[in-house]
């Protein structure tokens, strides 16, 4: 009887451990997730972190970005990034494709093969697009911006938030010196304009 007792007082510690475990979120992405120019509670994953549990959501993010990442350095490091578990992911990655006019079809092929291992994976996505700069040339910038909507299609389970620097871009009150990273207060209104999506997202986690 007290073996008994024992065995399911373990699994009702272990289930209510579990219970309150908080949902984590790996953040992947380059300079504008890793937060660069700003100091690490200013940076997108800290604050949209907080927005969250502002909310009421037992979440971590975790700040997967690096600075200069193309696509393909996002998607070369994804099992080094998943090295602790998750429940969803937020995909930010083609901004330095688009700014140094490296193929489309190379960040395409490296955003759907990413795409593809999170799937294999079972964990829910949000990918975050990005805008080609106008420089590019009008037949890059069409090939390039709806290089998401693409994917999108062709990944119907994965959640698309159009542009992560909507109502930021080109602001110099929400923009550092760079004219290219936002400062905290366009963190901010990053954060306020993706948190439907991410709750989403959170819910899509919750039901796996």
């Amino acid at each position: 009887m007290l073996k008994l007792f024992t065995a399911l007082t373990l699994l009702l510690l272990t289930v209510t451990g579990a219970a309150a475990a908080p949902q984590t979120i790996l953040a992947l992405g380059d300079s504008l997730t890793a937060g660069l120019g700003l100091g690490p509670a200013d940076a997108f994953p800290a604050k949209l972190e907080a927005a969250l549990k502002a909310k009421g959501h037992d979440v971590k993010v975790i700040n997967a970005g690096v600075s200069g990442d193309t696509a393909a350095d996002g998607a070369a490091r994804l099992d080094w990034a998943l090295g602790e578990p998750v429940n969803a992911v937020i995909v930010e990655l083609g901004a330095n494709d688009a700014l140094r006019g490296l193929p489309v079809a190379q960040a395409e092929q490296a955003l759907d093969q990413l795409l593809t291992a999170l799937e294999q994976k079972k964990l829910p996505v949000l990918l975050a697009g990005m805008k080609a700069p106008p420089n590019m040339g009008v037949d890059y910038q069409q090939a390039f911006d709806g290089m998401y909507q693409r994917l999108a299609a062709k990944h119907p389970a994965v959640l698309v938030y159009p542009f992560f620097l909507d109502g930021v871009a080109a602001d110099p009150k929400l923009n550092q010196g760079d004219g290219l990273h936002p400062n905290p207060a366009g963190v901010d209104a990053i954060v306020a304009r993706m948190l439907p999506g991410v709750e989403q997202l959170l819910g899509k986690a919750a039901a796996n």
